[in-house]
């Protein structure tokens, strides 16, 4: 009856890690590119309904990076307009090769009272305005010095400087160099998140002229993309928690819970022999 029992018991631990495995298998078919599925397979294409931005348009604020470039008809001028960045430039390029930030070496910074110095120009406020209302002020500014239609101005964000901390596959300091890019954007940049992350209620902690917010966002939901947090903004801190299957320290995956699992049963084994003898 006994040996019944216990050959019985053996039974069920096979087919309960038979199916366990099966479960950890990948077959090549979810692997492979390009397969020929047949005309049972399913659609091509899905697509869901198109979901509108609602982004507010960046406005400038103390400590953003920029690139102000002013070209004009003067040859003259051009070198006085040219002056940081032509004595930047091989600096830049090194900052480059070293893996630093060219913005930050060429560009201007905008000091805590939101102004740039400009060569010849001086002191420009630029804070609370958006890019397109930067170029006008500065445009205003550079007809002291030549008429309208021999210059040309451009302004643009030095990229966009975000941290990211917490269960990142890459965490730290990061800058994407586009003008625009979502928190998906980020999160690519920092490696993805990790398989513990809380991907429901990641912190991004968002600065206003006023001070700093904390907003927390819930990734697994669609109608993130039409808030106005789909897109980051410079000096972005994004913070993903730890999901709390990580307090008691079980696997991230089949092979480490069942690591975990034959450790604490293993463990209680030893316990019970100790107890007995």
């Amino acid at each position: 009856m006994i040996h019944s029992l216990k050959k019985q018991h053996k039974s069920k631990l096979l087919i309960a890690l038979l199916v366990a495995g099966s479960f950890s298998c990948i077959s090549n078919k979810k692997l492979i590119y390009m397969q020929d599925l047949g005309v049972d397979s399913q659609p091509l294409v899905t697509s869901s309904e198109l979901i509108p931005y609602n982004s507010e348009e960046y406005l400038l604020q103390a400590n953003d990076i920029i690139e102000i470039n002013i070209k004009t008809t003067s040859p003259e001028l051009n070198l006085l307009f040219d002056m940081t960045n032509g004595d930047n430039a091989n600096a830049g390029m090194m900052g480059g090769q070293n893996g630093g930030d060219v913005f930050f070496m060429n560009g201007y910074s905008l000091d805590e009272n939101g102004i740039v110095e400009l060569p010849l120009i001086g002191e420009v406020n630029l804070q609370g305005f958006n890019l397109k209302e930067a170029k006008t002020i500065i445009e205003i500014a550079v007809r002291q010095y030549v008429k309208e239609g021999e210059y040309f101005v451009r302004v643009r964000l030095g990229g966009i400087r975000f941290s990211a901390l917490g269960e990142f596959n890459m965490p730290g300091k990061q800058t994407i160099l586009q003008n625009r890019a979502t928190i998906f954007d980020a999160i690519a940049i920092a490696g993805d998140l990790n398989v513990l992350a809380k991907r429901d209620e990641i912190v991004l902690v968002r600065q206003y002229p006023d001070g700093s917010q904390i907003h927390k966002i819930n990734l697994n939901d669609k109608n993130l993309l039409k808030s106005d947090f789909y897109f980051i903004r410079p000096n972005d801190l994004l913070y993903a928690e730890p999901l709390k299957v990580r307090e008691i320290g079980s696997g991230a995956n089949f092979l480490q819970t069942l690591t975990f699992l034959t450790t604490i049963v293993s463990t209680f084994v030893l316990i019970y022999t100790l107890s007995k003898n």
